[in-house]
C-alpha cells in the first residue's frame, strides 16, 4: 500500500506525517506501521536488565528479518527484539524499561537552524526543481507525475554535481488542463511562449536567469525529433523565423528549442524544464500567493488583470493573468512583459525560501504535488532523485547573487511597423561569452584568491623569441585537423619554426592545455600570447623529449580550441546589461 493509501487507511493526513531528520535538517516521511500503537515507547538506550546485559552484544550483531536495525526511529545501540526481558504473569502489561515512563515520548527539541529545508531557487526551474527535491523525502510516486520526453543527443543523458549547468525553462501556450480555454491561441500546437536559459556556476556562488524574447527573429537549425514508434524524424530548419517557433511548429520538439538556443548564443543547453499555464497557477496557490507590487492602477480587459496600485498578494487565475498580460506595464510589448515576468518569478523564489513555505510539511505536500504534475523534463533528469540532486545544489546558490537579464536586442530593421527584434550584436556577445565561460553578473565573493594569485602569475615573467619554441602538439578534443592547422599557423604566421604535430593525444580534454618544464616558463609563456592562452591553461611540470631526443613543451588542444589564432582567453568580468537580481523586489511600471 502507498503513502497515500496507508493516510486514509488509518485517517491520517499524510502532510501531517513528516518528521524533520535532526542529522539531515531535512524532512522524511514516517509512516506508522500497519497494526502499530503510536502509544508504544521505542527501547531507551541506557543500563540493560541484568539478563540482557549478559547477550547484548550478541543481540547487536544479529539482523531483525524485515527492518533494518539502524533505520530512523529506533536507536542502533538498542538491544534486539530476541533479548529476553524480566519475565511477567499472561495479561499483565509488560514492564517499561528502567528509566522510561508509559506514554508518547517527547521529541527532542529541534534547533531552529535544523528547521530549515534546504532546497530552494530563483526563477520558475529553480521553484519546480527545489520543490521536486523535496517532493523525493514525500512519496517516490510523485515521479509518475513527472512527464518526460526523449530529445536524443540534444540533451546530456545525466545530472553531475560538480559541473556548471544550463537549464532551459519553457513555458508553452499550449491550451492544456481544466479552465485554460480563455488564455493564448485556441488551434496552438504548443510554442514556446516563456523561455529563460538558466546558468548555475560551477562553484555555485552565483546563477544567471537570461529570457529569451518569443518574438527574437532567428534561424532554427534542422533537429531531429523522436516518433511514437521510436524512430527518429529529421525536421528541416527554417530561416528569418520567430524564436517561439522552435517548438511546436513541423512538430518539433523542446529539443529542437535547445539547439536554436545554442546556434543563437553559442552556449549549450545541458537540459530542459517545459510547463504550461498549469504551473503558474497551481504553484501561486500551493504556496498561499505571491507579493507583487504594480506602480499604477491596471485594468486589462484581455487578461483580465485588474489591480490598484500598490503591492498585492495574487495566487491562481490572478497570478497567471498578470504575468500574461502585454498590455499594462511599459511600452505594452514582449519585453516589458518579461521584465514583469521576472519580478514575478522572483518574488515567488522569495515565497519558497521564506520560513514559513520551507518549515510547512502541509505546503510542502501540496508544492510536492502542483509542481511535478505541471513538469516536463528530458528523459536525463526524469528521475526524482536527479531532480533531488539539482535541487540540492540549486539551493546553495544566494538569492542575491541570481541574476535575471534578458538577450540584448533591438528593434528589427527589415520591419516598418517594429513587431520582431534581432540580436544586438554589438551586445549580446559578451553577454553569450560571460555565461559561457561561467562568469557571474553579480559581485560575488572570491574563493581561494591565493590559489588564483598564483595560477595568474605563471603568465608573468620573460618571454623568450618565437623561434626559440620548441613544441609538440597534440589533439585532445579538437575538431579532427586541428593539430595540423595550429602547426601550419605557427610556423607560416608566427614563426615557430621548431613544431612538430604529433597527432591524437592519449586522453580527451575538456580544455586546451601547455606543459613545460622550469627551466621552458619562457617559451611556455610566450606561445601562451601567441596562442591567446590563460593563465589556467598553463601546466607547470615535466616537458617531453620529441623525435631529435630535445625536451619540447607539449601543447594539447582541448575540445576548447576555435581555431589556429583565436584567442581561448575567457573574460573574468560580465559586461554591463540591465538586469535585476532575486532578492529585491521592484514595482511594476
Amino acid at each position: 500500500m502507498d503513502a497515500q493509501g496507508r493516510g486514509r487507511a488509518d485517517n491520517i493526513d499524510p502532510a501531517d506525517q513528516w518528521v524533520l531528520n535532526p542529522n539531515t535538517g531535512e524532512y522524511e516521511l514516517r509512516l506508522t506501521p500497519s497494526g502499530a500503537q503510536s502509544g508504544v515507547p521505542r527501547p531507551r538506550r541506557g543500563t540493560p536488565s541484568a539478563a540482557a546485559r549478559t547477550r547484548t552484544a550478541p543481540a547487536r550483531d544479529r539482523a531483525t528479518p524485515g527492518r533494518d536495525r539502524n533505520a530512523p526511529g529506533r536507536d542502533s545501540d538498542a538491544p534486539g527484539p530476541d533479548v529476553p526481558g524480566p519475565r511477567r504473569r499472561r495479561g499483565e502489561p509488560p514492564e517499561p524499561l528502567p528509566g522510561r515512563r508509559r506514554g508518547r515520548t517527547r521529541p527532542p527539541k529541534k534547533s531552529k537552524a535544523k528547521k530549515i529545508v534546504l532546497w530552494t531557487g530563483g526563477t520558475m526551474a529553480l521553484v519546480l526543481v527545489a520543490v521536486s527535491g523535496a517532493a523525493y523525502a514525500y512519496l517516490k510516486h510523485l515521479e509518475g507525475n513527472v512527464q518526460t520526453e526523449d530529445v536524443g543527443d540534444s540533451a546530456k543523458d545525466g545530472f553531475s554535481k560538480d559541473e556548471a549547468f544550463n537549464i532551459l525553462i519553457i513555458g508553452t501556450d499550449k491550451r492544456t488542463g481544466a479552465g485554460n480555454e480563455g488564455y493564448g491561441d485556441k488551434n496552438s500546437v504548443g510554442h514556446a511562449d516563456t523561455n529563460i536559459l538558466l546558468h548555475v556556476s560551477k562553484d555555485r556562488t552565483n546563477a544567471t536567469a537570461m529570457s529569451i524574447p518569443r518574438d527574437l527573429i532567428v534561424d532554427v537549425p534542422d533537429c531531429k525529433a523522436k516518433q511514437e514508434d521510436g524512430s527518429e524524424k529529421t525536421i528541416n530548419g527554417t530561416d528569418n523565423v520567430r524564436f517561439n517557433t522552435s517548438l511546436g511548429q513541423a512538430g518539433r520538439n523542446p529539443g529542437c528549442t535547445m539547439d536554436t538556443v545554442k546556434a543563437v548564443t553559442g552556449i549549450t543547453v545541458d537540459h530542459f524544464m517545459m510547463a504550461d499555464f498549469n504551473a503558474v497557477k497551481t504553484l501561486t496557490s500551493a504556496v498561499d500567493g505571491v507579493e507583487v507590487c504594480v506602480a499604477k492602477d491596471v485594468n486589462d480587459p484581455d487578461s483580465h488583470l485588474k489591480l490598484s496600485a500598490g503591492e498585492h498578494t495574487i495566487e491562481g487565475e490572478q497570478a497567471l493573468a498578470f504575468v500574461r498580460t502585454r498590455h499594462s506595464f511599459g511600452n505594452q510589448g514582449d519585453l516589458d512583459r518579461i521584465k514583469v515576468q521576472q519580478q514575478f518569478l522572483g518574488s515567488l523564489m522569495r515565497k519558497m525560501s521564506s520560513g514559513n513555505t520551507l518549515t510547512s510539511p502541509g505546503k510542502l505536500y501540496k508544492l510536492a504535488e502542483a509542481a511535478t504534475k505541471a513538469l516536463t523534463v528530458d528523459t536525463g533528469i526524469g528521475k526524482v532523485g536527479t531532480l533531488k540532486d539539482m535541487a540540492m545544489e540549486l539551493k546553495k546558490v544566494p538569492t542575491k547573487n541570481i541574476t535575471f537579464t534578458t538577450v540584448p536586442v533591438r528593434d528589427n530593421p527589415a520591419e516598418v511597423v517594429h513587431a520582431t527584434v534581432v540580436v544586438d550584436q554589438s551586445s549580446a556577445p559578451a553577454v553569450f561569452d560571460a555565461i559561457k565561460n561561467d562568469v557571474s553578473f553579480t559581485a560575488v565573493k572570491q574563493k581561494a584568491k591565493k590559489e588564483k594569485a598564483a595560477v595568474a602569475a605563471r603568465l608573468k615573467g620573460s618571454r623568450s623569441a618565437a623561434s626559440d619554441i620548441r613544441v609538440d602538439i597534440y589533439n585532445g578534443g579538437a575538431v579532427a585537423g586541428s593539430a595540423q592547422e595550429t602547426l601550419n599557423w605557427l610556423q607560416n604566421d608566427e614563426g615557430v619554426l621548431k613544431s612538430t604535430q604529433l597527432g591524437n593525444a592519449d586522453e580527451t580534454l575538456g580544455k586546451t592545455t601547455l606543459e613545460y618544464s622550469p627551466d621552458q616558463a619562457d617559451q611556455a609563456r610566450k606561445l601562451a600570447d601567441l596562442m591567446g592562452l590563460p593563465a589556467s591553461a598553463m601546466k607547470p611540470g615535466e616537458s617531453e623529449k620529441n623525435s631529435q631526443g630535445l625536451p619540447a613543451i607539449v601543447l594539447t588542444l582541448g575540445k576548447d580550441f576555435k581555431g589556429a589564432g583565436v584567442s581561448l582567453t575567457t573574460p573574468t568580468k560580465a559586461p554591463d546589461v540591465d538586469k535585476s537580481t532575486a532578492d529585491k523586489s521592484v514595482c511594476a511600471k
